[in-house]
C-alpha cells in the first residue's frame, strides 16, 4: 500500500514539474505580448512576421490581435495555475498518508 502511494507521489511531483515549466512559459509569453502591446501604441509603422517575411500592418489591428493572444494565455495561466496548486495539495495529502503508514524506527 505504501509502496503505491509513494509511486503516485512521485508521478504527482513529476505532473507539478511539468505544470510549473508550462506555466513558467506562458508568463514569458504573456511579458513579451505586455512589451509587444506597449511598444506598438508608439510605433510609427507596424509590422508581423509571417514565416520568414515581415509585412506591414495596420496598428490597430495588429495590437487587437495581440490583446486577443494576450487574453488566451493569461486563460491558460490561469488554468495552469489551478493546476499547479490541486497538485500541490495532492502532493501534502500523499506526503502525510506515506508519513502516517511509514514504520518509525526508534
Amino acid at each position: 500500500m505504501t509502496s503505491e502511494k509513494v509511486s503516485r507521489l512521485q508521478l504527482t511531483q513529476q505532473n507539478l514539474q511539468s505544470v510549473a515549466a508550462q506555466k513558467q512559459q506562458l508568463e514569458s509569453q504573456l511579458a513579451e505580448l505586455d512589451s509587444a502591446i506597449k511598444e506598438i501604441v508608439s510605433a510609427k509603422e507596424s509590422f508581423k512576421i509571417i514565416g520568414k517575411i515581415m509585412v506591414a500592418k495596420p496598428k490597430d489591428l495588429l495590437q487587437e490581435e495581440l490583446e486577443q493572444k494576450k487574453e488566451i494565455i493569461a486563460l491558460r495561466l490561469k488554468n495552469f495555475t489551478r493546476q499547479e496548486q490541486l497538485l500541490t495539495k495532492t502532493i501534502e495529502e500523499l506526503q502525510q498518508e506515506v508519513m502516517k503508514e511509514t514504520p518509525k524506527n526508534g
